[in-house]
């Protein structure tokens, strides 16, 4: 499944050369996936599970300014047993902006003891369905 949203870039996002400062970027990634979690029943931590970032990789493609909408197009990209990869395209348009894989690890709410991710959570992801 992918999952789609669209950010709105404000005024106190952009650096000095009129671009989105490079650190905003994770945090819209993040703002992401909470999102697209949320539509999970609305409470994912009920299920006594939260995730937590290990790895980013960030490449950037071009410039993207104020007031311009980033559409960001999200997947799963590899499962694992406690973690899982999420790949990002985000856009302008049909300029290509910035690609990204965030490597998440799935830990006890409240936590940092690893969990495995619940089998109704990756369902979810995969296929947008929940069973």
């Amino acid at each position: 499944m992918t999952y789609s949203m669209d950010i709105k870039i404000r005024y106190g996002e952009v650096d000095r050369q009129g671009v989105v400062f490079n650190a905003h970027y994770l945090a819209y990634l993040d703002d992401v996936v909470d999102s697209w979690l949320r539509e999970f029943e609305g409470d994912f931590e009920s299920l006594g599970w939260d995730l937590m970032l290990k790895n980013a990789s960030l490449e950037w493609h071009g410039p993207a300014g104020i007031g311009e909408v980033l559409n960001v197009q999200a997947n799963v990209s590899r499962w694992g047993n406690t973690s899982f990869d999420i790949s990002f395209e985000v856009k302008v348009g049909n300029r290509l902006v910035l690609t990204a894989k965030i490597v998440y690890v799935g830990v006890r709410t409240g936590t940092t003891e690893t969990l495995q991710v619940p089998e109704k959570i990756r369902e979810y992801l995969s296929d947008g369905k929940i069973s």
